[in-house]
């Protein structure tokens, strides 16, 4: 039984060897911390509680690391509590100061050495700490929270660089870039194809780029951000309550699960679990115009996020019965 939050060191390893991913969920808030923590605990997977710098500042450092530890005494799981898109050596410190056991430093946007520079700055503090560190090589477009990507300044990561990084950064898992991107609307329908039933069809993942950085940094945990699925039950549940979002579209859970059975230890996910909430909130008002208790539509926001993490536990990232 786990009562404080782990590191990733052991989940990946076992992770990379299973030939599954660990889910990486943004938390913001307790109903959402409760869906997760709780499919987690009905399948036994191990987890992961990504808290991005929007998320601290929404809901303040305190809370979340108390919201965290009280599902880690409710399941019992390994739980790992990490930092999304930490931009600031200032930031990743006060995280591991604070109870972190996991950060995130994203230099990508910077040239290759600064990004060394950066990384290694903050590894070698988190590791005097006990705690690890992930990095990343290679933009992602799209938008998360503060992280905003035009595609045009997006790049894919280039394997020939990622042995160098790793050697001189020492950071412990590394974020790539092979077509994913963060938010909603991960691509324009130009950049997509069109199905039978006219729902846009994105292109498909760099599966090449991974092969070549794995043949290279053999052993070693990947990670994909920007990986949500974008349920178009959710969309659709959205769109007939009041929302308007045209063309929402996310990755194939095919190739996600994909993904998990080659070197991708990590996967994270949060734009799926806003829609899920958001989507069950509008149609809750919508049906219930006269209710004004947040209880009321916070209850079956909670279990469609359980639902909709327990299915990606079981059949995308492949690690129920993991714990």
């Amino acid at each position: 039984m786990y009562t404080k939050p782990v590191t990733t060191k052991e989940m990946f390893a076992k992770a990379y060897d299973g030939g599954y991913a660990i889910g990486a969920f943004n938390v913001n808030n307790m109903e959402i911390v409760q869906g997760i923590t709780e499919a987690a605990k009905e399948v036994n997977a191990p987890l992961i509680l990504q808290v991005s710098k929007g998320a601290r500042a929404y809901a303040n450092h305190t809370y979340l690391i108390k919201l965290v530890e009280a599902a880690i005494i409710e399941t019992g799981l390994p739980i790992a509590l990490h930092l999304d898109h930490g931009d600031s050596f200032e930031l990743c410190k006060s995280c591991i100061d604070g109870g972190f056991t996991s950060v995130m430093i994203d230099a990508s946007s910077k040239p290759f050495e600064e990004n060394v520079a950066l990384t290694r700055k903050v590894v070698e503090y988190a590791h005097d700490h006990g705690v690890v560190v992930e990095a990343e090589l290679g933009t992602l477009a799209g938008v998360e929270d503060e992280v905003k990507v035009s595609a045009e300044d997006s790049s894919y990561t280039h394997p020939e660089e990622v042995e160098e990084f790793v050697s001189k950064t020492g950071c412990d898992s590394l974020a790539i870039a092979i077509g994913t991107s963060h938010g909603a609307y991960k691509f324009t329908p130009d950049q997509c194809t069109r199905n039978e039933q006219g729902i846009l069809v994105p292109p498909p993942l760099r599966f090449d780029v991974l092969e070549e950085v794995s043949k290279r940094l053999p052993g070693f945990p990947i990670v994909l951000h920007g990986s949500s699925s974008v349920p178009q039950e959710f969309v659709k549940m959205i769109n007939e309550n009041g929302g308007k979002m045209p063309d929402a579209v996310g990755i194939p859970e095919e190739q996600l699960r994909k993904a998990a059975t080659l070197s991708v230890c990590k996967i994270n996910i949060d734009s799926d679990l806003r829609l899920a909430m958001t989507g069950s909130i509008r149609k809750f008002f919508a049906e219930h115009p006269e209710k004004f208790d947040p209880r009321e539509y916070l209850k079956p926001a909670r279990a469609n996020i359980k639902e909709l993490v327990k299915h990606k536990l079981v059949d995308v990232l492949g690690c129920a019965g993991k714990a």
